[in-house]
């Protein structure tokens, strides 16, 4: 059965996302580090899989995730081959994206957020040797990507993209195999507390005193964002609830948590080109980004059209989930009548009684089928 808690935590962090790319706000990355706590919820679900199917929980993975980035490419890719993209070998990347695809100008910021399957992908592939070695080193395997990053931020800046996100994000994907695991629960509360109290102060103290470009926005400052957001997936996913009835309560609440989780990767890689095309509003209609009316009326206007985008392209998630295809996932079923829903047949209409037949003297044979 699923957590609804989880999946309200997977909700919240899509909405923050898609706010915070319209936006621009800085201080969103420090109420809510959602990119981190995505990897750790993924980290969790891919532990979960490993444990039922084994190492073919890999390719089942890969056969969700790549489906609708192909839809994506497949819209995307010609206009850019149209519009000034050369035509190589790399333009293969994006149907396995183990590195960043190519793209030009326009499409380099319109498909940007590409960079999350890239890392996805890999750490999906690690995921079989890292979960043997965390069972059996659960402390060092789980210090090794945050040594990395140290490794990475202090003395080797330009390092290969993946390796540093492997610093930056395979921490709380192991974080989720922890909560898989139950080793966050078991934790006791001040042990946890003051754990979180630690990671938080050290990342706040380097946050602070090393801020980037744009700057206290955690996607300049690699490794305040990885220690920063431990401490917040161990309190999220530490104490966590065994699940949120109350998500379900409220019949509009429960069906967007749950619209949302079915259609995740859609929302996800669609909705950036759609902050793009709106982005000249700001000029033509004067919306700045201290206008909070202007500001507000560009979200409604992302999350519209990547409505009418999840409507019409959705179901290919549910196609790669092996699930009926669905518009708008999350509709309650009427329940069917009895004698329909098990195959049996309505009762006769009254009539005179049949005259029983003679008993026969063999014997018969029940078949079950």
């Amino acid at each position: 059965m699923r957590n609804r808690y989880l999946d309200l935590l997977r909700a919240l962090a899509i909405i923050r996302v898609v706010v915070y790319h319209v936006t621009g706000w800085a201080t969103l990355t420090l109420v809510f580090p959602a990119m981190s706590v995505m990897f750790a919820l993924a980290g969790s679900l891919m532990a979960a899989s490993l444990d039922r199917s084994g190492g073919a929980a890999v390719g089942r993975r890969l056969r969700r995730l790549l489906p609708s980035l192909w839809a994506l490419a497949l819209v995307f890719v010609p206009i850019m081959l149209l519009t000034g993209l050369p035509l190589t070998w790399r333009v293969l990347l994006w149907f396995f994206p183990i590195t960043d695809p190519p793209a030009n100008g326009w499409g380099a910021m319109a498909l940007s957020v590409i960079w999350y399957l890239r890392d996805y992908l890999w750490f999906v592939l690690a995921s079989p040797a890292a979960l043997w070695l965390f069972r059996r080193a659960p402390l060092p395997t789980l210090l090794t990507p945050y040594a990395l990053l140290v490794l990475v931020e202090l003395g080797f800046p330009a390092a290969p993209t993946v390796l540093r996100d492997f610093g930056l994000y395979f921490g709380a994907w192991l974080l989720g195999f922890a909560h898989h695991d139950g080793l966050l629960r078991r934790l006791g509360n001040r042990t946890l507390f003051t754990l979180a109290a630690v990671l938080a102060t050290a990342g706040g103290a380097w946050i602070l005193t090393h801020p980037g470009v744009r700057g206290y926005d955690l996607n300049d400052i690699r490794l305040g964002n990885a220690l920063w957001a431990a401490a917040f997936i161990l309190v999220a996913l530490g104490r966590a609830p065994d699940s949120a009835a109350w998500v379900d309560r409220k019949a509009l609440v429960g069906r967007v948590v749950t619209v949302l989780n079915r259609r995740a990767l859609t929302v996800y890689l669609w909705h950036m080109p759609f902050v793009v095309l709106l982005t000249p509003l700001v000029d033509v209609v004067g919306w700045s980004h201290q206008d909070p009316l202007g500001l507000a009326i560009r979200v409604m206007l992302v999350f519209a059209l990547v409505g009418v985008v999840t409507l019409l392209v959705g179901w290919i998630e549910d196609v790669a989930a092996r699930r009926r295809p669905e518009l708008l996932p999350g509709r309650r079923r009427r329940p069917e009548p009895a004698g329909r829903s098990t195959g049996a047949r309505p009762p006769d209409p009254p009539g005179p009684p049949a005259r029983l037949p003679a008993p026969r003297a063999e014997a018969t044979t029940l078949r079950i089928g």
